[in-house]
């Protein structure tokens, strides 16, 4: 099934055809038109003998202008319906794109909501509580071992820690791949701090993408909340749980999965990018975390433009899922012009 692009195309095509013909028509009338004229000339010349020729070619004359007057309008109503036909194709077109664009960032934002949801349920394990509570080697091992159970069970995460209040990372669920227990401190992550000095066990700390040297350099979403004394809601923070998620697979199967067409595939480009417009996840998987789109948002919820007479941008800014109000991501589709 052809595409609005693809429509949009052959309705331009349909209207160069048509104009063309209404153009030689308006040739051949022309042509009509001299000769009528000439036949005019030749029967004034004739005199009597020439006058009912001279009503014929006065009719041709009339019945040529008339067809003037049609191919005219014809024209004009043909171009006025092409533009029209377009316009509300290439709409409906960016409308499409808009609306896949916004479930790209629905889906992310539906799967980092779930990420905020497992910290701060983690926060209250009474392994990890009292791992901080009690800062013995034993205590820290168990807390190990418990965070290396849920870690094969959510293998969307890399790696998660528990560190105490002057952020020393004092036990992590996969010491074998990750040797940071012991030697990171994170004191000075603003994604801690504000874990650290939250109020109660419901709120959380998020930091932007990034890639973590210390997990030998992937790029995670990092999320952070406090473990509390007792695992009560409102207990005094004796540490903070991060827990890392694993962003470059998880998004790259977001971003690949949208429902295009193979054609279709072959000229656009998918894209998340964060609050800077930085590119966290492309379809092409080129720039991710180095390039920075130039994204023109007109409106700050949803839209789409033309950066120039090919492309076609169309974006929707993160609505946020239940209690997660989103990090001002948005999601992007790049589409260039069938042929181009």
């Amino acid at each position: 099934m052809a595409d609005a692009n693809e429509i949009v195309d052959l309705t331009r095509e349909v209207h160069r055809i048509a104009k063309g013909n209404v153009s030689d028509i308006n040739d051949i009338n022309r042509e009509t038109t001299f000769l009528a004229i000439n036949a005019l000339i030749e029967s004034a010349r004739a005199g009597d003998a020439g006058r009912g020729f001279a009503v014929v070619a006065n009719q041709v004359k009339v019945v040529s202008q008339r067809i003037g007057q049609l191919t005219t309008e014809l024209g004009r109503e043909l171009t006025a319906l092409g533009d029209r036909m377009i316009t509300q194709l290439e709409q409906q077109e960016a409308q499409r794109l808009t609306d896949l664009a916004l479930n790209m960032i629905e889906i992310v934002d539906r799967n980092l909501y779930e990420r905020s949801c497992d910290v701060r349920w983690w926060a209250t394990d009474s392994a990890i509580v009292d791992c901080v509570a009690h800062d013995t080697r034993e205590h820290r091992a168990f807390a190990s071992e418990r965070l290396g159970v849920i870690l094969d069970s959510y293998t969307v995460y890399l790696d998660l820690w528990v560190i105490d209040m002057e952020g020393n990372v004092v036990a992590t669920g996969r010491p074998g791949q990750f040797a940071t227990a012991g030697q990171a401190n994170v004191a000075d992550e603003p994604w801690f701090k504000a874990a650290a000095k939250s109020a109660s066990g419901a709120e959380y700390a998020a930091a932007e993408l990034a890639s973590m040297a210390a997990l030998n350099g992937a790029a995670v979403a990092t999320y952070a909340a406090a473990i509390r004394e007792g695992g009560a809601n409102r207990g005094r923070p004796l540490g903070v749980l991060a827990v890392f998620f694993n962003w470059t697979p998880q998004a790259s199967t977001v971003v690949k999965g949208v429902r295009l067409s193979v054609e279709e595939w072959t000229r656009t480009r998918c894209l998340l990018v964060d609050a800077r417009k930085r590119v966290i996840a492309s379809s092409d998987d080129k720039g991710v975390l180095q390039e920075v789109l130039p994204l023109k948002v007109s409106d700050p919820k949803a839209g789409a433009y033309r950066p120039d007479a090919d492309t076609l941008v169309a974006y929707a800014l993160t609505p946020g899922y239940e209690t997660y109000e989103g990090m001002g991501w948005y999601g992007v589709i790049v589409r260039k012009r069938a042929g181009r």
